[in-house]
């Protein structure tokens, strides 16, 4: 029998010698170090490129220096080892567990039948400011908002609603301070009927200042209209231009005052508590 009959073929086929050892394969992550075994050009993952001629990796060096190689198999060395780089695989995003109000956010909602409960606010300002925060809780729970355009018309708008037990309303309200004119409009509505609302001149002024890039909001005189001078001393253009800079600084209950929090809170709770 031949040594090649003896050892099945060939006879350097299993030696230790012969057998290819085994590259590790690394994300190439960014920021991590790595050397093209090529030309040893040393530098840092900072991006990805493709081409016809495949996928590529970007390295920059310690001088800013940015240059392309090709993500090929023991193309590059990691403290001296040939390792194989590897794009990494895009990992979807992670969906939030807790809604804007921070309430456990309830997926795959389908909004419940509106109650016959309601909330009122006084304008549309604050029913955008409202349903930015709490519009997932509001949605599960069956809550419509709508605004009064304008404290004045709550009265009517009462009498034509007919609060009773299973139709309630809440209602929010700016600037409710001992001895304002607020507190007189809402007083003595009866039992089917709660106002909260909070000590600001108006629902933009909940908001906090930090969330604005802001010190603190400019002190307007009496007789001014608040929100004209608001934007002429922040440089904010028109009311609706200041607005839009509100609005979109708002993205959860932390960007609020505590006042317009609870408010709201305790509004909530009070049209969907179970009579």
């Amino acid at each position: 029998m031949s040594a090649r009959d003896m050892y099945g073929g060939d006879i350097y086929s299993g030696h230790n010698r012969t057998r290819k050892t085994p590259v590790p394969t690394v994300n190439a992550e960014r920021d991590l170090v790595v050397e093209d075994a090529a030309s040893g050009f040393c530098g840092a993952v900072v991006g990805f490129d493709r081409s016809y001629d495949g996928e590529f990796v970007k390295l920059e060096d310690g001088r800013g220096k940015v240059r392309l190689f090709a993500l090929r198999e023991a193309a590059f060395l990691i403290d001296g080892r040939p390792v194989t780089l590897v794009r990494p695989k895009a990992t979807a995003p992670q969906q939030p567990t807790r809604s804007a109000s921070g309430s456990t956010k309830v997926e795959g909602l389908r909004a419940r039948v509106a109650r016959t409960s309601r909330i009122w606010v006084e304008g549309v300002h604050d029913a955008a400011l409202v349903e930015r925060v709490w519009g997932h809780d509001l949605r599960v729970e069956g809550v419509v908002v709508e605004h009064l355009e304008g404290l004045d018309n709550l009265g009517a708008r009462l009498t034509e609603f007919g609060p009773g037990p299973g139709a309630r309303v809440g209602v929010l309200v700016d600037h409710l301070v001992t001895g304002s004119k607020e507190t007189h409009l809402t007083a003595g509505l009866g039992p089917h009927v709660l106002v909260t609302g909070h000590p600001y001149i108006d629902v933009w002024q909940a908001v906090r200042p930090a969330a604005l890039g802001i010190d603190a909001w400019p002190v307007v005189p009496r007789g001014e209209d608040w929100k004209t001078g608001i934007c002429a001393r922040l440089g904010w253009g028109t009311p609706q231009q200041g607005w839009r800079r509100v609005y979109e600084a708002v993205d959860s209950f932390r960007d609020l005052e505590a006042p317009l929090i609870g408010a709201v809170e305790r509004l909530i709770d009070f049209v969907t508590e179970t009579e």
